[in-house]
């Protein structure tokens, strides 16, 4: 008889299936995760740094970027050290408390990814369309709101969906067929009414994920109708190239979200859901240093000030 929590669970804990590699499968899939990992949090982590050294990406633009590089590491970080851990031992197990905790964290930075490309779509509008106003409309001040905004409402959005989902009573499995605590693959475990969770993540849904959509893709509308009007090719062409690197990572962000969520419940896997959500949580967060470094001349020059500066002072001792 399995011990009854104070929540009214019967599992003190939860079983995490992950994937289920053959014996030979199993090191090379940890060392691909690895990689991946290591590269997503050196790589952002060199963004941050880079940013913070060079005077000349003190910019809103940038400060946003620092921002993501932050959210990406945080975000990939909730679920890389369960999903390395499963693929070398045998314990998948995990407690009701730290899976609630890597709910709500995972869910935190989740709607934080929406707000900060919002934000950084609001500030490229701002810089093409009102490129004369731009630095008192992108103000120190704005790009702080902007940035507690972002913070701040993911963690207060994540709540409610998590408190009412930890209320839950789940007497049928614990098993969770899933490489992390995922909300839909507990929501299959729950033996009473979930409609009141499905709610409140479709109210969330339409407050946040489609404002935010529909706030990029319009601030990307009036950006085209800004570039069209640019006479010159070359304007035209350089205005476009300060918004490019951004642009795909929003189309990689949205596409992925929409192959994860947009779909019919009746044709909806989970095993299809977790590779999709290893390409979404820890892939995308690697792709997007090198979207901003490759296509990006001032990250660019930037990297080889910071060589050069650092390669003639080594020289000089």
């Amino acid at each position: 008889m399995p011990e009854v929590v104070p929540n009214g669970s019967s599992f003190t804990e939860f079983l995490i299936l992950g994937f289920s590699p053959s014996e030979k499968q199993k090191v090379p899939l940890f060392l691909l995760f690895l990689l991946i990992y290591l590269f997503t949090v050196i790589s952002n982590t060199l963004i941050i740094a880079l940013i913070s050294l060079d005077s000349n990406l003190h910019k809103p633009m940038y400060f946003f970027l620092c921002n993501m590089s932050c959210l990406d590491i945080f975000f990939t970080s909730v679920t890389a050290p369960t999903l390395l851990h499963m693929q070398l031992s045998e314990a998948k197990r995990i407690s009701f408390r730290a899976c609630m905790a890597q709910l709500y964290l995972f869910n935190s930075f989740g709607v934080m990814e929406y707000i900060i490309l919002t934000a950084m779509a609001y500030d490229r509008y701002q810089a093409i369309c009102n490129p004369l106003v731009y630095h008192q409309n992108m103000s120190r001040n704005v790009c702080c709101i902007l940035a507690a905004l972002q913070w701040g409402g993911g963690f207060i959005a994540a709540l409610p969906i998590n408190i009412l989902i930890s209320a839950l009573c789940y007497c049928s499995s614990n098993r969770i067929n899933h490489f992390f605590c995922d909300l839909t693959a507990l929501l299959t475990l729950a033996c009473n009414d979930t409609s009141a969770i499905e709610f409140m993540i479709f109210a969330e849904g339409v407050l946040i994920v489609l404002n935010c959509f529909l706030l990029t893709v319009t601030s990307y509308g009036f950006i085209g109708f800004a570039i069209i009007r640019i006479s010159s090719s070359k304007g035209r062409f350089k205005a476009f190239s300060t918004c490019a690197s951004h642009l795909t990572v929003v189309i990689l962000f949205y596409t992925m979200i929409a192959c994860l969520y947009m779909k019919p419940s009746s044709s909806y896997s989970l095993n299809d859901g977790k590779v999709l959500s290893v390409l979404n949580v820890h892939v995308i967060p690697m792709l997007n240093p090198v979207i901003y470094t490759l296509r990006n001349k001032d990250v660019r020059e930037a990297v080889k000030n910071i060589y050069h500066f650092y390669y003639v002072k080594c020289l000089s001792f």
